[in-house]
């Protein structure tokens, strides 16, 4: 009971009453129910209160003030019934609805006392009606009074509010809905692993979610293990804050400090997933992480004794763990020894620059780059090796430095070429000259013959220097590879002799090839002499075509062979075979394997020149003892026809001056080779031509200054000192546009092609050429 003090005229009067508002429970608070028991109090009050008053008007005022209000009490109390008949049906609707469900549900008023929970929260939290949601959740998340009041605030104002979090178990997903008056609905849900929680739990490496303030949310089972239990608070993990990405920390224990990396990943918003990896230590002893790291690792001692390698590592060098191996028993250096780099790394020497060595204990040859660090050991200082396969790097390389190679001997040989053309071209021209002035019966006709002779030797010779260098000039047009072969038969049968047979089985559908005719006989021709010579016992040879389609690019010997259609030569022998120590360099020019005398060393590296340069491949495969093949891959023109191939093959009939008459012109000579330019006027000048020197370009547009000189034909090398011949020519054209043009050269057409298209009426000549074709040439240019 609680006092009640009324003033009243004459005194004052102390009475009692139920005050049932202040005694009920707290949900009760502020209820209809609490209202209407204050005004009944009040009214009951006032009614004895007019009994005892002596005056007649206040008491009259006192006892309707009273009747008033107790008809409102009355008025309140049919509301707080019809309200509470209303919340019960609700209520029970709820409670129907939530008893069956699979989630934990509870019912709470305001100050968060439970009132009602279903079936699953009763199997996982026990009975606790009369409890409040706060002591419930206090032991499955961080700060849930802070959680609960932010979700009832958004309740109050939304209706509905929903918010995760990380447990003990995993993530909880805490929803709130508001029922009736002042009753709130909380549903727990369990909501699908993201990494942590149970999933976590099964993680041997330790792990822990904070909230951006540093607030642990979440530790495994394997990190509550290590610190002995669960901390609230980075700071009671870790020694020395912050704690970042990449450090290094040092974690107390039970035990003491342990020293781990720091490891941090995605997680949810304002959160952190912090991953603690063990760092080696003598303490520490080997840990299981070296095994799983998908790094190839090596531990080894001082000497290079391999102490423990990791599965990677056992797969790159193929080693097997067991027994005693040092890792110069793995390996094959590349530079210098094993032995002694280990020595230097482990005397400090080192500066742990990566040396790159070879596995010899796997299949194929395998590359593999190795970086070694001295550190201290359980037992003392080791090393610990760090290897990844280098194999692709090294093959790259090695391409690259055998193109670089082939490109500097292919430059060498194409000046060479050029010198020496315009040594054979002033040796050959005048041994013409001076056949021209003996007849055949004459004593010297006999040996000028020899020394043309030679000299055209010596050409052919400087040919395939240049088919090497893919500088020489081809006379491209369309091939039947069959009528090729029909037409060397012969020539073939002759080379073989009489020990060896040779066997030529062209196919019938075999596709037409865009390739010059001479220069393909020639690769023909060297193959099978090859061939020959690798089978001095004798045997066959087989010569094959076919056509061969391409659906995906061929990558074999360094050479990548796009998608197409393909017309394939191969030639094939019995033979002795190539090692595999000599295969990669067979092309490479004058390596050969016969002895001194019996061989250049070009044959192969001109049919290599000649197939690239005709935009084909070749390609070698040998057996030891079994003999060797070589195939040659050359796109098949698919626009030729019969017609286009007949047109082709029919030779050009040369034009020749009529006889007896002398051919009339002007000649403009312009050679800085002084042999060459006087071989050149002598044979304009024997077929009458009028004849105009010049030992530069300089000087040849000197001598076209004067208006008065009529020139028929541009006679001019195409390399000279000074301006080169394209360039001079293209000036004096702008003054004399109808003269004709003669460009000589040394080297390939293909090297000026581009200069070339731009000057009209020019043709070319290459060197070493001959008085007949010197003079032949310029005469078509008059016609």
């Amino acid at each position: 009971m609680a006092r009640q003090r009324i003033a009243i005229e004459g005194g004052v009067f102390l009475v009692t009453m139920a005050a049932g508002a202040k005694r009920r429970p707290a949900k009760l608070k502020h209820s209809l129910a609490a209202r209407s028991g204050q005004l009944l109090g009040i009214g009951a009050t006032c009614l004895i209160a007019s009994h005892l008053l002596r005056e007649p008007t206040i008491a009259a005022g006192v006892f309707a003030a009273g009747v008033a209000l107790l008809a409102l009490a009355a008025l309140t109390q049919l509301l707080h019934r019809r309200r509470s008949r209303a919340e019960e049906t609700l209520f029970n609707a709820v409670s129907h609805f939530v008893e069956l469900d699979a989630t934990p549900s509870f019912t709470t008023d305001g100050e968060g006392v439970i009132g009602y929970q279903n079936a699953a929260a009763r199997e996982r939290f026990g009975d606790k009606e009369g409890a409040t949601l706060v002591a419930v959740l206090g032991g499955h998340f961080a700060s849930p009074a802070a959680v609960l009041f932010r979700l009832q605030n958004r309740a109050d104002a939304k209706g509905a509010a929903r918010e995760d979090v990380a447990t003990r178990r995993g993530h909880l997903r805490l929803a709130v809905h508001r029922i009736g008056q002042g009753a709130l609905l909380w549903r727990l849900e369990d909501i699908a692993d993201r990494g942590m929680g149970r999933g976590a739990d099964s993680i041997s490496l330790p792990m822990l979610t904070v909230s951006k303030t540093g607030t642990v949310l979440f530790m495994n089972e394997a990190l509550r293990r290590l610190v002995g239990g669960r901390r609230k608070s980075l700071d009671r993990i870790f020694k020395q804050l912050p704690v970042r990405d990449g450090d290094i920390a040092e974690i107390s224990t039970p035990e003491g400090p342990l020293r781990s990396e720091v490891v941090e990943v995605n997680a949810a918003a304002e959160r952190r997933e912090l991953y603690l990896v063990p760092v080696r230590t003598a303490r520490s002893g080997p840990v299981a992480e070296f095994e799983g790291l998908p790094v190839p690792l090596m531990r080894l001692s001082t000497d290079g004794t391999v102490l423990e390698a990791n599965s990677a590592a056992q797969a790159l060098l193929g080693y097997a763990p067991g027994g005693r191996a040092r890792l110069s028993d793995l390996v094959d250096e590349l530079g210098r020894p094993v032995k002694d780099w280990i020595a230097d790394v482990a005397a400090g020497h080192s500066t742990g620059k990566p040396e790159r060595v070879r596995a010899h204990r796997v299949a194929q040859d395998r590359y593999v780059q190795v970086t070694l660090e001295l550190r201290e050991g359980p037992d003392g200082p080791e090393l610990i090796a760090a290897l990844s396969d280098a194999t692709e790097l090294t093959t790259l390389e090695a391409q690259f430095v055998q193109s670089q190679k082939m490109q500097a001997i292919g430059q060498l040989a194409g000046g060479v070429a050029h010198d020496f053309n315009n040594l054979l071209t002033a040796i050959g021209g005048h041994c013409d000259l001076l056949l021209l002035r003996h007849d055949p019966g004459d004593a010297d006709f006999a040996d000028l013959e020899q020394i043309n002779q030679n000299a055209n030797r010596a050409a052919a010779l400087v040919g395939q220097l240049l088919a090497f260098s893919r500088k020489q000039t081809l006379q491209i047009r369309t091939l039947d590879l069959r009528d090729t072969l029909t037409e060397l038969t012969h020539l073939l049968n002759r080379l073989v002799g009489e020990k060896v047979s040779l066997e030529l089985s062209p196919a019938d559908d075999v596709r037409p090839v865009r390739a010059d005719s001479r220069q393909l006989e020639q690769v023909v021709v060297n193959l099978v002499v090859n061939a020959r010579d690798a089978m001095p016992e004798g045997g066959t040879i087989r010569i094959r075509s076919r056509t061969e389609t391409l659906r995906s690019e061929l990558r074999r010997d360094r050479a990548i062979v796009p998608p197409g259609i393909y017309s394939v030569l191969t030639v094939e022998d019995e033979g002795e075979g190539i090692a595999a120590a000599h295969l990669p360099k067979i092309f490479e020019p004058f390596f050969t394997t016969k002895r001194t005398g019996e061989g250049t060393g070009l044959g192969l590296s001109t049919v290599y020149g000649i197939v690239k340069q005709t935009g084909g491949y070749v390609f070698a495969d040998s057996t030891p003892g079994q003999g060797t093949c070589f195939s040659l891959y050359f796109p098949a023109d698919e626009t030729a026809s019969a017609a286009s191939l007949r047109a082709e093959a029919a030779p050009e009939a040369p034009v020749l001056a009529e006889s007896g008459a002398m051919p009339a012109g002007v000649v403009l000579l312009v050679e800085d080779e002084a042999p060459v330019r006087a071989f050149a006027s002598r044979a304009l000048r024997l077929q009458g031509f009028t004849v105009l020197e010049a030992a530069s370009a300089e000087e040849a547009l000197d001598q076209l200054s004067d208006d008065s000189l009529a020139v028929d034909v541009f006679v001019t090398d195409v390399v000279m000192p000074g301006m080169d011949g394209p360039s001079w020519v293209s000036a004096a054209l702008k003054q004399r546009p109808d003269t004709r043009v003669v460009f000589v050269s040394g080297y390939a057409q293909e090297s000026f092609a581009n200069n070339q298209a731009q000057i009209p009426h020019s043709t070319f000549l290459a060197k070493p050429f001959s008085l007949n074709q010197l003079t032949e040439t310029v005469q078509r240019q008059l016609h």
